[in-house]
């Protein structure tokens, strides 16, 4: 290494905040830095700004450039990456051992439901010595709409607060960035899965979301709109799922793939509704005997099914919401026990009645109004159980839900219905 090589070594690794601003601010275009090592350029690359690391790293040796990717931190791994077009992403991956590449990539492509999926790319950092003039310079040039605020860094890349560009308005042009620093609500990890992103979003109701590393290094950051978008899918990806309909169908899919989805549940779907015809087949003979309890049947079954869908939903949601979990089973059953109790005495009371002027039997009027309360407890109880279940053994308790409670809901209804009225045969 010559002289001029090793003053700069030194100087980018004892003062690698100054190098970086210099190489920022002054025309350093010609300015020669393949010949120091990685130990030195590693400081000087963390603390470079987004948008001067892609003419800098392509200005190192190839081989320069293996090495200092192998230096780097994840974040600025892969804010140098992401700065690279395909074709110059493409010959570096080649130059890389297929081990090395193919950790790469998985950087690069994060799983769809993530925090690193949905987040932007940084086009360059907002500093906390920056003025007002420069940071509202930056966004003008960065083209993005309805930017309502702009996280900032301190010289080490390190997220330092957020800046509502209302405050910058307001302020004049040389007020420094660090005098309007705003606290940082929340923040993502790039790892973050789609539920954790809106749990944040509906905690803090903000604008975006930082995506920081483990050393709080600003990577990028999830923006509302895509924020609505991943609240979107959550809700549209359950409500599939909860019928047994795949997450991937779309309502454009072609027929054969929607078949290939929805037939393996259709199945069981058919095996549970053999298990309820059973159900009724055992209490053949008291239909037989008594007719009207086959029209009335629907009803009891109807109403539990709807009273175990609601009591699903409300629990559906706080799992997702991570407002309860699989340990709070308990309470969340109690809940549910009371609703029941009380929704069932009061529909069987208006049940009842309107049974006894149809029928004018005070025995089928009790019959189905001690069948709408036991259904209506049954229905709630599986409702909130059917969901925890699958939280505890470790399935996601959107997985085919609605199914699994409808068996249940009808079993209980008929069983309720066609038991106590075989009990209080008498009376009918």
């Amino acid at each position: 290494m010559n002289l001029i090589n090793a003053l700069k070594a030194d100087y980018f690794f004892r003062h690698p905040v100054e190098a970086a601003r210099f190489i920022e601010q002054a025309n350093t275009q010609h300015l020669d830095i393949s010949g120091v090592p990685v130990a030195s350029l590693s400081p000087l690359f963390e603390r470079l700004d987004p948008g001067h690391v892609r003419e800098r790293f392509l200005a190192l040796p190839q081989a320069l450039q293996l090495e200092l990717i192998a230096s780097l931190s994840i974040g600025t791994t892969l804010t140098i990456l992401r700065n690279l077009n395909e074709l110059e992403r493409d010959d570096l991956l080649a130059a890389l051992s297929e081990g090395s590449a193919s950790e790469i990539r998985k950087l690069l492509a994060f799983p769809e439901n993530t925090a690193g999926y949905y987040m932007d790319r940084l086009h360059g950092h907002y500093r906390s010595n920056m003025t007002v003039h420069e940071a509202l310079e930056r966004v003008r040039d960065s083209n993005r709409r309805r930017t309502r605020s702009i996280y900032v860094v301190d010289d080490n890349g390190q997220l330092a607060g957020r800046v509502d560009l209302q405050d910058m308005a307001l302020s004049t042009g040389e007020t420094l960035l660090t005098s309007l620093l705003n606290p940082v609500e929340g923040t993502a990890q790039l790892t973050d899965r789609r539920e954790e992103l809106v749990k944040t979003f509906d905690l803090y109701r903000t604008d975006s979301i930082p995506v920081i590393d483990h050393d709080r290094k600003l990577i990028g950051v999830v923006r509302y709109a895509a924020l609505f978008q991943a609240a979107e899918d959550e809700a549209t990806v359950n409500i599939q799922t909860m019928v047994g309909a795949s997450a991937d169908e779309r309502a454009l899919s072609p027929a054969l793939f929607a078949v290939k989805k929805r037939l393996p549940w259709l199945h069981i779907n058919l095996l549970t509704a053999f298990l309820a015809a059973s159900v009724v087949g055992i209490f053949e003979a008291t239909i037989a005997q008594f007719t009207a309890l086959a029209i009335l049947l629907p009803v009891v079954a109807g109403q539990s099914g709807n009273a175990g869908s609601q009591a699903l939903a409300v629990t559906m949601r706080g799992l997702a919401l991570k407002e309860v979990t699989g340990l709070q089973w308990k309470i969340v059953l109690a809940k549910e026990l009371k609703v029941g109790l009380i929704d069932g005495c009061v529909l069987a009371i208006t049940c009842g009645l309107g049974v006894y002027v149809w029928s004018q039997s005070f025995g089928l009027a009790l019959v189905i109004a001690i069948a709408m309360v036991c259904s209506m407890i049954a229905a709630g109880l599986a409702g909130a159980l059917v969901p925890m279940i699958l939280v505890r053994i470790g399935q996601d308790p959107a997985t085919a839900s609605s199914i699994i409670l409808t068996t249940v809901t009808d079993v209980a209804g008929f069983i309720s219905f066609l038991g106590t009225a075989t009990l209080l045969s008498a009376m009918l």
